[in-house]
């Protein structure tokens, strides 16, 4: 079950967090309107083949990612969204398109865009369409240690 896994690492390390289930929806902006949560704070995972490396970003429901900022930004030659098909396998215990933006669970490096540290809180899929998680920005990132950068550019 994708849930218990995040859910026991959020225990093991004392986190704080909430568990809302919500009808199945599959866009982030979906997620948020069924849990009736602010589009900003609603933190949506998407897959990028840097280099042909796979990353993980992670940024408001209400941004796109900037293909050309992350180039900059680290020093990339390619980057380019991944498909499904590239990157299901990454996930075996999660739905497709549901994976929780916790890279360091996956041996994935995560790029998060600057504007989601301005939230407090922010909410993400478990790992199913039906459920997510809302916790405090700053323990997420404690966890996680991504990459901070200009990666989003508002939808």
């Amino acid at each position: 079950m994708p849930l218990n896994k995040l859910i026991d690492y959020l225990d093991e390390h004392d986190k704080k967090y909430i568990v809302v289930k919500h009808s199945p929806v599959f866009t982030a902006q979906e997620v948020a309107a069924s849990a009736h949560i602010p589009g900003k704070n609603m933190a949506k995972t998407v897959m990028v083949k840097v280099d042909d490396a796979m990353m993980m970003v992670v940024l408001p429901s209400t941004h796109n990612v900037d293909f050309d900022s992350i180039k900059e930004a680290i020093g990339a030659n390619e980057v380019e969204l991944a498909s499904e098909e590239e990157f299901e396998e990454l996930f075996p215990d999660c739905e497709l398109g549901a994976m929780p933006p916790f890279g360091n669970l996956y041996d994935l490096e995560t790029l998060v865009a600057e504007s989601l540290t301005e939230d407090e809180e922010i909410a993400f899929n478990a790992g199913t369409h039906k459920e997510l998680v809302k916790m405090n920005y700053r323990d997420f990132e404690e966890l996680v240690e991504p990459k901070i950068l200009p990666v989003g550019v508002r939808a």
